[in-house]
């Protein structure tokens, strides 16, 4: 019988994992390295990275946790020290990639607080990217153009939805007022409006 019959028609055998690496300062800041070429990280989120790591190979090689965890630490300061690591500079990043998305300040704060980010830092990002007031606005306005709701929807399909689309901003962390302005806006261009009239005030 062939090997393509045996393995059901995959032609190929199935790849064994490979067991983790014992843990040393040199491979924590290559697989540092690695992470951080791939995704923007807080230092919070890369420790976290790296224990895993630790972790996985603690258990599989019997080695001293706590050990991995210092390693971890002089990795994370050394990339901290060197700029690398900036957790002002990756929240401002997240922040004006989430209000582009149409993000509530609100959801924002949950998004970077989850990723080990300090609420100094949170709440500079957000002042330097964002103005709070017309921001969440803009931001609202954002989201339901995404999501073709609120002003967005055909006009007859409008008032049955209000409740709905409220209920979607409101899911996103927008206040009652602004998810109210953003579904009562009388179309995108009056809402438009009211955006731009906010920036001038």
């Amino acid at each position: 019988m062939s090997e393509y019959t045996e393995n059901g028609g995959a032609g190929r055998k199935r790849r064994e994992k490979k067991p983790p690496k014992p843990i040393t300062e040199s491979y924590l800041r290559n697989v540092a390295l690695w992470y951080m070429e791939r995704y923007a990280s807080s230092a919070a989120n890369l420790k976290a990275v790296l224990m895993r790591r630790v972790r996985l190979s603690s258990a599989y090689h019997g080695s001293d946790p706590a050990e991995g965890a210092v390693m971890v630490d002089a990795v994370v300061q050394r990339y901290c020290e060197a700029g690398i690591l900036n957790d002002r500079l990756f929240a401002e990043t997240r922040v004006r990639s989430l209000v582009a998305r149409g993000t509530s300040a609100k959801m924002i704060r949950r998004k970077l607080m989850e990723k080990g980010v300090s609420p100094d830092d949170i709440e500079a990002a957000l002042a330097e990217v964002v103005d709070q007031q017309n921001g969440e606005l803009a931001s609202a306005a954002r989201y339901a153009r995404r999501r073709r709701i609120g002003p967005f929807r055909l006009i007859e399909k409008r008032d049955e939805n209000r409740d709905r689309d409220m209920a979607a901003l409101a899911r996103q962390g927008f206040g009652f007022g602004i998810a109210a302005k953003v579904v009562d806006a009388e179309s995108p261009e009056a809402l438009e409006a009211e955006i731009d009239g906010a920036d001038e005030r």
